[in-house]
Order: structure tokens, then C-alpha cells, then sequence
């Protein structure tokens, strides 16, 4: 029987360079389409790889979960979570769990982990199979 816990390093150093882009997204981007669209599609692909760093799960399972969590996480701002949380002054937490609902986020959450499945298949055929 095998561990589902297993260090990746490839998912490892992707999930480092995911996190530095959108780190300088973050800092260094203000514009109409890179930070609020691009950096929630890559921030999909991000969450995705921190888990298969570290956990051996089928491609599918991890993806469905990680557009669940980004889902639910937005759904949260619907409702006002910084300001549920008291943290509405914090800008480390409007950057990390945002801080209104949008359904273009939805859309690029949506297509970013589609991208992530389709990458994974063509790199991996043999994980394809459903």
C-alpha cells in the first residue's frame, strides 16, 4: 500500500514560481486585466500545485477540489467574510481572500483549472483515463 503523502519536487518548484508571479501581480501590476482576471486564473493552477507537492492524488479529485475551495472562497466575499473576520483594514487579507464576489473570478477560477486538467493530460496521457 502506498503513502497518498509524497514530496513532489516538480509540483514544488512550479507551486514556488506560481506563488512569485503572483506575488509580483500583486505588487508590481494595477491594470484593468492582469491583476484582477490573469492572477485569479493562475491562482487556481497555484493552490493546485501546493497540494499535488505534497499529496499523490488522482489529477481530478485535486482539481475539482481546489475549484470548490476557490468557489467557496468567493461565495465568502458575497457574503462579507473580511468584514465577518473584522479585518476590512487588513490589505494582506483583501489581497489573500479578496474582497468582493465576482463572477468573471468564477469564470477565470473555472478556466484556469481547465487549463490545469488539460495541461496535466497532455503532459500525462496515461493519467487521462476518468
Amino acid at each position: 500500500m502506498s503513502s497518498i503523502i509524497k514530496f513532489n519536487i516538480s509540483y514544488f518548484a512550479l507551486a514556488a514560481l506560481l506563488f512569485m508571479t503572483e506575488l509580483a501581480i500583486a505588487l508590481f501590476v494595477h491594470d484593468a486585466f492582469i491583476r484582477p482576471y490573469f492572477g485569479d486564473f493562475l491562482v487556481v493552477a497555484l493552490i493546485y500545485c501546493c497540494i499535488k507537492s505534497f499529496i499523490d492524488f488522482p489529477v481530478l479529485k485535486v482539481a475539482v477540489f481546489v475549484l470548490i475551495f476557490s468557489y467557496a472562497i468567493e461565495i465568502l466575499q458575497y457574503c462579507n467574510l473580511i468584514e465577518m473576520l473584522g479585518l476590512q483594514r487588513s490589505a494582506f487579507a483583501k489581497t489573500v481572500l479578496g474582497h468582493s464576489f465576482s463572477w468573471s473570478d468564477m469564470l477565470a477560477y473555472t478556466l484556469g483549472i481547465v487549463t490545469v486538467i488539460l495541461i496535466e493530460f497532455k503532459i500525462h496521457p496515461e493519467k487521462s483515463k476518468f
